[in-house]
């Protein structure tokens, strides 16, 4: 593969990814939301009860980093502390107001998804996830070696 094609793989992928990450931001920011923000909340949502270290370690981010997002939907009252096992440990969990935002958040999410992906086949749709799948484990992999 020659370097042409990885230059035309990244543009095509930033072309992609800003714009992506503006809509989301648009649309989350109704509910006075960010990206980085739902991040946090759809971890907890698909995970259960979760601790900062978890949350930081999925998204490849510091600690302090995930500290003060989960600050911040602790303000808007998305998330709460639960007792855990380790006291030194903070264990976040959504709140009710946090299960019914992210169920609305959740569905205008999925509406957007479908209008972007409309006009893909079944086909290129299973395609498309296959190949992101392959870029992730091939990155997992290079990371997992440079460490």
């Amino acid at each position: 593969m020659g370097v042409t094609v990885l230059e035309g793989f990244l543009q095509q992928y930033l072309r992609l990814y800003r714009p992506l990450i503006s809509s989301l931001n648009e649309l989350l920011g109704k509910y006075n939301l960010s990206y980085s923000l739902w991040q946090v909340i759809y971890y907890i949502k698909h995970h259960g009860p979760s601790t900062l270290v978890e949350i930081a370690k999925r998204y490849s981010v510091e600690k302090p980093t995930i500290t003060r997002r989960v600050s911040c939907l602790e303000d808007l009252q998305l998330v709460e502390k639960i007792e855990s096992r380790d006291r030194r440990e903070k264990l976040m969990q959504l709140t009710p107001k946090g299960e019914e935002l992210y169920a609305a958040c959740r569905k205008e999410i999925s509406n957007l998804e479908r209008k972007i992906l409309e006009k893909l086949s079944e086909n290129e749709l299973q395609s498309f996830f296959e190949t992101l799948s392959k870029i992730r484990q091939q990155l997992a992999e290079k990371e997992g070696k440079q460490k």
